[in-house]
């Protein structure tokens, strides 16, 4: 429980996160890595890179300070972190070191600013989330330890098999070196590999693109333009290549695999990895499916054809795809962007729908704007942005 001077010395500091924050994060970051490398590998490079993981911290650092007093405001949030950091592998002992260089560069930002008192009552502010995080992520860590076919930190799994999908995108079917049984994972979710690339530790989010119950795991991997992981994964992980895998995390997922209510994924680029799990999932369950896709061009849509069989197998499934720059040959269903034309054409009349939608920010930004304006409640919405916290940023 925080005391009541820490509350109002941690809330008195919203204006100057808001106009600082970001300073203060893109400061986090180089010192907490210059001095201890070991943590590096938890972070993405590209969102260090394109400064997007600065930004989202600052965001994360001000909606907790904004809402310090009302913490129930944010904690719908939580769980989006926690499996976040499982997937990672995060630890207790990681916690006192981020705490450390938080305050270190709030202080060096800040300058006078930075009172002892402001310093110790974030200090009080940071260890109380932590600790909360910390308890969560051990219940994580322990059920997913206890399942059938489970275990906790890394398990050696081999390349079974490589499948190009796209001109971008490839898959990799991941089977445990050890022969033993997988543990059952949820539609949706990811999973972490821990790699070692140039001497340099790694670790990757991957979703997971093929329904549970397989005998081995597939990941579908976009190659990014100077992607460390993605371009060494195409270039080198061959057949045989052994790789370090964390259990599966991740909340987006869908609810209720049993659910009757019609479902509409729509999906953009590489945001249709975790709709195809979802998708061969519920496609033999008779659930009415609306699977929309939309892409730049046919020779960057993946699985096409896997979409089509399924829906030629299913009648409950429908198929359509939106190019919005075509080439010669292309079929696409139709031309352009999503538009509250195209999109009105896959909802009920009801609007009584699970809508899940899946890929870059933008792109979701659209599909919720028009989705709402068609009169889709707000609580059948279920989206993933492909990003750090981006939810919490979203609170503050």
């Amino acid at each position: 429980m925080l005391s009541p001077k820490t509350i109002e010395l941690v809330k008195a500091t919203v204006p100057v996160l808001q106009e600082h924050g970001e300073a203060i994060t893109k400061h986090f970051y180089p010192l907490m890595f210059r001095e201890r490398p070991e943590v590096k590998a938890f972070f993405n490079e590209a969102h260090q890179a394109h400064g997007s993981q600065p930004r989202a911290l600052a965001h994360a650092v001000l909606a907790y300070a904004a809402h310090i007093d009302r913490l129930d405001k944010i904690a719908g949030e939580l769980p989006r972190i926690v499996h976040k950091h499982v997937a990672l592998g995060v630890l207790p002992e990681h916690y006192p070191i981020v705490g450390e260089y938080l305050l270190r560069a709030i202080r060096e930002v800040l300058g006078a600013a930075a009172t002892d008192d402001i310093i110790n009552a974030w200090a009080e502010a940071y260890g109380a989330l932590a600790q909360v995080l910390i308890q969560a992520e051990e219940e994580v860590y322990a059920s997913n330890a206890e399942r059938v076919g489970g275990w906790r930190g890394t398990r050696a799994f081999r390349v079974a098999r490589r499948e190009v999908e796209s001109e971008l995108i490839t898959s990799f079917y991941l089977a445990p070196v050890d022969g033993g049984a997988l543990p059952a994972y949820h539609p949706g979710q990811y999973l972490t590999l821990v790699l070692n690339i140039d001497g340099q530790p790694t670790r990757r989010n991957y979703s997971l693109s093929g329904a549970p119950g397989q005998d081995t795991w597939r990941i579908s991997v976009k190659r990014e333009p100077g992607g460390k992981v993605s371009n060494w994964l195409h270039d080198q992980a061959q057949v045989g290549t052994e790789l370090q895998v964390q259990q599966p995390a991740g909340e987006f997922v869908l609810d209720k695999l049993d659910a009757t209510r019609p479902l509409l994924l729509i999906t953009g680029g590489v945001g249709i990895t975790p709709a195809m799990s979802m998708l061969e999932t519920v496609a033999a369950t008779g659930r009415p499916v609306h699977f929309l896709h939309a892409a730049r061009h046919g020779g960057v849509h993946a699985f096409r054809e896997r979409v089509q069989a399924l829906a030629a197998e299913h009648p409950n499934v429908q198929a359509f795809f939106l190019y919005d720059e075509p080439r010669a040959g292309d079929k696409p269903h139709a031309v352009g962007r999503l538009t509250s034309q195209v999109l009105v054409q896959h909802l009920p009349a009801d609007r009584d729908v699970d809508l899940y939608f899946l890929g870059p920010k933008p792109f979701m930004q659209q599909v919720r704007r028009l989705a709402l304006a068609l009169g889709v409640p707000e609580e059948r919405l279920r989206w993933e942005f492909f990003g750090p916290l981006e939810a919490l940023e979203e609170a503050a």
